[in-house]
């Protein structure tokens, strides 16, 4: 696994990991210890959150830029909207560093749905059902656009049929006899 790969994972793993252990205090049915535990991950959220928010004031537009395309940063940005860029920008800059090829269908940020397309196969095209995004896909928009909280996937569209130019057959030479 890549260092970029295991970026991504750890990111992703760590929020997971959260959800699962303020969802295991929640089972114990003690609702005070529920409530702490809840108000202690939003005092760190905002701690950390105001410490980034400094950071990104000092370092100004031209040095924070150089930091957009690491999934880590983009996402604590992100996660604290503190990031530079509108979601648009960040979902195509998500899409572009798995370098799949899918079509950008549309963003809905009422509902976090990310529609997109995946590029015909070089098969017959005959299957027609849409397979979900792969994990990279998932994992850089875990990342950049943590807004993104589904995405549905089209079909592919249909490659076009190839041409197949049908003319008068060539005649033979003629016979000398």
């Amino acid at each position: 696994m890549s260092a970029r790969e295991r970026v991504r994972a750890d990111a992703r793993q760590a929020g997971v990991h959260v959800e699962e252990v303020l969802d295991r205090l929640a089972a114990t049915g003690d609702r005070e210890v529920c409530a702490a535990a809840e108000e202690l991950v939003r005092v760190l959220m905002d701690f950390y959150g105001a410490g980034l928010a400094r950071i990104v004031d000092r370092l100004g537009e031209d040095r924070l830029a150089a930091l957009l395309d690491d999934e880590l940063v983009a996402s604590l940005l992100a996660l604290h909207d503190l990031h530079p860029e509108d979601v648009d920008t960040r979902i195509a800059r998500a899409l572009a560093s798995v370098r799949e090829d899918v079509e950008l269908l549309g963003f809905d940020g009422s509902t976090g749905t990310l529609r997109l397309r995946s590029a015909p196969s070089t098969g017959c095209g005959c299957s027609g059902a849409a397979e979900g995004p792969s994990q990279a896909v998932e994992d850089a928009l875990a990342c950049f656009a943590p807004e993104v909280t589904a995405v549905e996937m089209a079909p592919a569209e249909a490659p076009q049929p190839a041409l197949l130019q049908i003319g008068t057959r060539p005649q033979p030479p003629a016979r000398v006899l």
